[in-house]
């Protein structure tokens, strides 16, 4: 699939998580030998942007997307509520062309509390909460960030789990995202692994919207993984799992997709370079 359409094979980094934190350079060395050419940042990994492009330049890597969140930002790490600017001459020299923002943020007034104990799943219980209004207003906040970036000769996305196909009246959530932002500004970076863990076929969404994807995650799971919208799956391996990828690649590739990253949730039953490894060469030689 991928040689025939000469395509590289990427990655998101925060497959590595932990490698990130302790060793991000062995991170990187890493995933550079076992094939993979492109990557995709959560973070700039503790480093200066000049640094960081150093660390992926020396390993005959491209950095070509990252995720960033949208908040205000630090100086340490950028926001997509901070200084648009300064966010993009750091893409720029890194090398990135699409940013997407990983996450929705919690809407003002939305009146919930998370839960002792509850940690980041807080966020699908105020996605199943939200209505019409709150949507509509989040897909304005992404045109908004679009637009700016644009000027910037930046690209802008959408990465979404499983709770944004929470119902809305008799839509979800991710099809009032994609009604309400302007293609023009905003694309959409499909994570496979949580759409179908909400219940999606993957491949059935990307020929439905044909046109408003730029990025896959390449992410996997088990038969076990009952639909749901609460931040839950059994992950597994790419190419181990429930997934037909020699129908979903081919599907994402004529919506529109041409950055691909393969990306695995925790926990994980070898140690995280090993399931890289094991996603990369079941990609290399899938024949769709």
């Amino acid at each position: 699939f991928f040689q025939k359409r000469n395509l590289p094979i990427g990655i998101q980094l925060y497959t590595l998580a932990d490698m990130l934190r302790e060793n991000p350079e062995a991170a990187v060395s890493g995933v550079a030998e076992i094939g993979y050419e492109t990557v995709e940042i959560p973070s700039y990994l503790g480093k200066a942007p000049t640094d960081l492009r150093a660390l992926f330049d020396a390993n005959g890597l491209r950095c070509t997307a990252a995720h960033v969140g949208m908040r205000p930002g630090t100086t340490e790490e950028p926001g997509l509520f901070g200084d648009i600017d300064k966010l993009s001459a750091d893409m720029h020299l890194l090398g990135v062309t699409n940013v997407y923002a990983p996450s929705m943020m919690i809407p003002a007034g939305i009146g919930i509390s998370p839960r002792e104990g509850e940690g980041y799943a807080f966020i699908s219980r105020v996605a199943q909460a939200m209505g019409e209004e709150h949507w509509k207003r989040m897909a304005g906040q992404l045109n908004d960030i679009g637009r700016k970036l644009a000027a910037n000769d930046i690209a802008f996305g959408y990465h979404n789990h499983n709770y944004e196909f929470a119902p809305v009246g008799d839509r979800t959530g991710f099809d009032m995202l994609l009604a309400e932002t302007d293609p023009e500004l905003v694309s959409f970076e499909l994570d496979v692994g949580w759409a179908a863990a909400a219940g999606y076929d993957p491949a059935t969404l990307f020929t439905r919207d044909r046109g408003r994807y730029s990025a896959i995650h390449m992410k996997d799971i088990q038969p076990s993984t009952e639909p749901n919208l609460a931040l839950k799956m059994n992950p597994t391996e790419v190419g181990s799992g429930a997934l037909r990828w020699e129908t979903l690649l081919p599907a994402a590739y004529d919506a529109g997709v041409r950055h691909f990253f393969l990306e695995q949730e925790p926990p994980f039953t070898m140690p995280r370079i090993e399931a890289a490894r094991t996603g990369y060469n079941f990609l290399k030689t899938l024949e769709a």
